[in-house]
Formats: structure tokens, sequence, C-alpha cells
């Protein structure tokens, strides 16, 4: 049975907003000044690494877990009796990504493509595989300000598709950490997972909701956020769109980004913009992607046809 027909039956299945960029409702939102994504950029980085520098994680439980230890990251500021603490930015746990940006994908015309730190802490390394940005993700989270202000959480494990409009440093932090064991039924109607890994994504603005907070969040416009993750299982190659491409191929030009790979967004009405990993007709020639790649007897993905040997496959190619 494959895993996502597995969560169905599993799991409760729920739409999460916390971790997308909702613009609903943008007309009724406090109308911010615009600032340039350079500017704000070194702003977050700083705001994080003092953070990083000041605050400490339970680590201790961690490397000497107790019987009843939930495996839930926890922060608090290095002061008083927990002076001789050692900061999360001297933790070999931590570890940290260059991942580019453009400035369009909120709205902007202003051409700018900037490199933001991820920050991620790996608190506990799961005995699985890492997901990718295209794979189906059973986990659970919670997003919070730098101040520990909650603003949305999920403590039951849930299914969310990395490329299925969340936040990108969302889901480019939850593929660095691996999974675990599970599902295990527990008798009772639920299921629990075993040794899976554990840590936080310290996201900047321009990695996540930037001036385009959700208007019934709490979130500022140009906020930095957190989020504490437990990443149980994913469904390995997870085909979004059905159209026999594992989505994490769809990657075209290879940034970490599915969402802005569009091979017919030419040829689409104006009103439409569907990504390769979300079309079913990626060229939109007519002839559906699946009926354009190789496939083997069982219906896997095998590789791609050039029939007219012009270098372009033929579901990326509307004259092949």
């Amino acid at each position: 049975m494959k895993m996502n027909q597995l969560i169905v039956l599993s799991l409760l299945v729920i739409s999460i907003w916390s971790c997308k960029n909702d613009d609903d409702g943008l007309l009724d939102a406090e109308i911010v000044p615009p600032r340039t994504m350079s500017e704000v950029a070194i702003e977050d980085d700083a705001e994080i690494r003092e953070f990083l520098q000041t605050h400490f994680y339970n680590y201790e439980a961690f490397e000497n877990p107790p019987a009843d230890f939930d495996f839930v990251v926890k922060f608090d500021t290095i002061a008083g009796d927990n002076a001789d603490k050692t900061p999360i930015l001297d933790r070999p746990e931590l570890k940290s990504v260059v991942i580019r940006e453009e400035s369009a994908t909120f709205g902007r015309d202003d051409g700018e493509e900037i490199d933001h730190t991820l920050y991620y802490l790996e608190a506990r390394v799961g005995v699985g595989e890492s997901p990718t940005i295209g794979d189906n993700v059973v986990l659970q989270y919670e997003g919070t300000l730098f101040d520990g202000t909650a603003f949305d959480g999920q403590n039951t494990p849930l299914n969310q598709y990395m490329s299925g409009g969340l936040i990108r440093g969302y889901a480019n932090g939850v593929e660095k950490f691996n999974a675990g064991t599970g599902p295990i039924e527990n008798g009772d109607g639920t299921v629990s997972f075993e040794n899976y890994g554990v840590g936080a994504i310290f996201i900047p603005s321009g990695l996540g909701y930037f001036s385009r907070p959700p208007q019934t969040s709490i979130i500022g416009a140009y906020t930095p956020v957190i989020f504490k993750i437990s990443v149980f299982s994913f469904e390995k190659d997870t085909d979004f769109d059905g159209d026999g491409i594992p989505s994490i191929l769809e990657d075209l030009n290879g940034d970490g980004n599915l969402n802005n790979d569009n091979t017919d967004a030419d040829t689409e009405p104006a009103s439409i913009f569907l990504p390769n990993h979300n079309d079913t007709d990626d060229d939109q020639d007519g002839i559906l992607t699946i009926d354009e790649i190789e496939l083997d007897a069982d219906g896997n993905f095998v590789g791609f046809k050039d029939t007219d040997g012009d270098g372009t496959p033929d579901h990326l190619d509307n004259d092949s």
C-alpha cells in the first residue's frame, strides 16, 4: 500500500495554513511601506544569530533522555541559573544552508535575488532517510515568533506536501531532517513513530512571509519565525499530480523550488499558473505527460523520451 493511502487510513489529514503564503484579505491588511529584500535579509540574519547566541535548548535531555522525555525542543535564555549553558550558535547540532530567493515570489518587481542563510537545529537525528521538497511528509510542528509566542501548531501527525504552498524556508528546512520508523499500530485506532528526527528551523522573513504574513496571524511583516518539527515518515518519490514523474524530478532549474518551474507558462491562460509538479500536461500540447514518458509494466517511472532527438524531453516539447 502506498504511503499516501496509509496516511488516509491512519491519520486525520487537515489543511494547514500556518506554513502557507496566505494572501487572502491582503487588501484589508495594514499597509506597510515596502522594504527591499536585501535590506531586510541583513536585519533578519542579525536577529536570528542574536537569538542563537543568547539562548540554549534542552540538549542535556536529548543527550540523556529521561524515561518520560517527550523529545520536544525547548528554548530558554542563557542567564541566572542557566548562565553556564552552551548557546545554540555553538552547538554542533546547529547547521545552516544558503538559499537564494527572488523578490518576485512576494509580488515585487525590483528584480532582487538574495541569498539567505537558513539555520536548522538537528536535536535528534532520525534513523530513516530524508524527504525532499517534492514529497508528502508526515510530521508535527509548532510555529513561534522569536519571543516564544506561538502562532500555530499541530501536536498530532499530519501529512503535508512540501511544495503545496508552504513557505520556502519551512519546506527546505524539513528536507534536512531524517524520518523515523513507523507507523506503528497502537491497537486503539492511533499510530505512533519511533526514532524520528527532531529539531527546529530558524527562518528569515525572505524565506518566510516577508511582506505578506497571513492577515489573521500575529506575524508581522518582515518577521523571522521559528518552526519546531518532528519528522515521522514520508512518501518517497511522491507524484503529486499523478503524471508519472516523481515531483522532485520536476525541479528543472535545480533551485530547490518546484513552484517556479512552469514549462507552458507562455501558453497557459492568463488566470492559470500550474507549475510542472501540479500539471498533467507540462507542455500543453494536448498529450498527457504520462503518455510522453517511459514507464515500466507496473506504471513506475523509468525515464524520459526524446522522440525528435532535439535534447528536450517529449513531455516538455510541444512539437516533439
